[in-house]
């Protein structure tokens, strides 16, 4: 049985329209738009709900540890205290911690996720698909839509071995990966992907044996991610043992189409910009934790200016808000470039970065999402016309003032598939969540 929203504005592909009625079908996505003539309204002004296209959902329980200086601290150092979180967790707390960076998705404006999924094996080295499962179990908790990005990892930099800590994320051989790759897509109930870690962790001869499995698996249509360039160390590494820069070496070993998102693309030069431009790639960019680890700023006013497409993630999930992301998004682009409105246009800054960001991440995730449009998933952020923020304003000028004013706590409501997962700013099963979180994260603690 279908069911009706209805909102005084919506943010639609074309711009924002007034008074609109949403016709929602059995399975959660738009069957109709068209005009409201009554008063009587669901809310306020509803966007697309942001895809979040890049997550580490178990690094939520690391919030708050690893600031301490520790000489000259980088990327490098932080990945340490990573692996003592990842070395002992184990299923059940892994859903507990998943369904807590879920939540808090939901609750900063984020409706899907794609769940880039390294830490496989169980604590003892055992090989089978509960961890993967631990993560969807915690999405079906805090209601995310989820796709599930399991990593291929074999080594531990560029020609070395995989290292001790890092053998929950192992797969000895592709023909391994693949077979987890199978038992996730049995019974069906999973929409899933690939993920080569990255090319300092798969050898890139390596990742074209392994998108021509997948396909054999998944067939042809799924998304593929890759971390690229996201330390400088790791653009000189791959310069010294391959002579590319990470973006060309992609592009020699395979065919680079729009079914891939590159994330981060921090340190990607000139000429690999106007080449992930010219593929067609998506570009995942996660501003909030490129800044907590110091990794640098991505050209985003050269890649857009080259016609490449951006989405956004929250990657180490230490905040999570998907207004802030794009914040800090254009405000790093304005420090790099010394001037305002890098990201703008004439419409201004909220409504088309808004638009530019949930469309990009619609690729990434290869969902019907991040669009309110008929067929796509009634996936909406509703935002809240009483906040201090948003006081007063209307259309685009709105927009503009949540992104350079507002942040999470705009927003009123949040639908999955037409149904309220967040209202009144709570999220429907917070103390459940909330409860089983503190427990597991005091838990973790007490074995570092």
């Amino acid at each position: 049985m279908g069911s009706i929203l209805r909102f005084r504005h919506i943010l639609t592909p074309d711009g924002l329209e007034r008074h609109k009625r949403l016709q929602i079908d059995d399975e959660g996505r738009i069957s109709a738009i068209s005009d409201e003539s009554g008063s009587d309204f669901d809310g306020w002004l509803a966007l697309p709900g942001m895809p979040n296209s890049h997550s580490h959902c178990f690094q939520r329980a690391m919030v708050g540890q690893g600031e301490a200086a520790t000489g000259s601290d980088s990327f490098w150092s932080w990945r340490e205290a990573m692996y003592g979180v990842a070395g002992t967790i184990t299923p059940e707390e892994l859903a507990d911690v998943a369904a807590r960076a879920f939540a808090d998705m939901l609750l900063g404006g984020f409706t899907s996720v794609a769940e880039f999924h390294y830490l496989h094996h169980l604590p003892d080295g055992s090989i089978g698909t509960e961890m993967a499962r631990a993560v969807a179990e915690g999405a079906r908790r805090a209601g995310i839509r989820l796709v599930l990005l399991p990593v291929f990892y074999q080594s531990g930099g560029f020609g070395q071995p995989a290292f001790r800590r890092q053998s929950r994320f192992v797969h000895r051989s592709v023909e391994d990966y693949l077979m987890l790759l199978g038992d996730l897509d049995d019974p069906g109930d999973l929409a899933l992907g690939i993920a080569p870690h990255s090319l300092r962790a798969v050898a890139p001869a390596v990742i074209s044996e392994l998108e021509c499995g997948a396909r054999e698996v998944l067939g042809d249509d799924f998304p593929r991610h890759i971390h690229v360039s996201e330390q400088r160390r790791e653009v000189t590494e791959c310069l010294e043992h391959f002579g590319a820069t990470p973006v060309e070496l992609l592009d020699e070993h395979l065919p680079l189409t729009p079914q891939w998102s590159l994330v981060h693309g921090t340190h990607a030069t000139e000429k690999e910009i106007r080449l992930m431009a010219d593929r067609g790639v998506t570009t995942i960019l996660c501003p909030l934790t490129e800044a907590y680890l110091g990794d640098g700023l991505c050209d985003v006013v050269g890649l857009r200016a080259a016609g490449g497409r951006i989405a956004i993630g929250s990657d180490s999930n230490v905040r999570i808000d998907a207004v802030e992301e794009l914040r800090m998004l254009e405000y790093g682009q304005r420090l790099r470039r010394e001037r305002r409105a890098c990201l703008a246009t004439g419409d201004g800054l909220g409504r088309p970065l808004w638009n530019a960001v949930s469309a990009g991440g619609a690729s990434a995730t290869g969902l019907p999402v991040g669009m309110i449009r008929p067929g796509a998933f009634a996936d909406l952020v509703v935002l809240d016309e009483k906040s201090p923020a948003l006081a007063g304003l209307e259309d685009d000028m709105a927009l503009d003032a949540l992104l350079t004013a507002g942040n999470a706590t705009d927003i009123r409501t949040v639908y999955v598939g037409g149904k309220a997962v967040v209202h009144g700013g709570l999220h429907f099963c917070e103390d459940e969540i909330g409860g089983a979180f503190v427990a597991t994260s005091a838990a973790l603690r007490g074995r570092l």
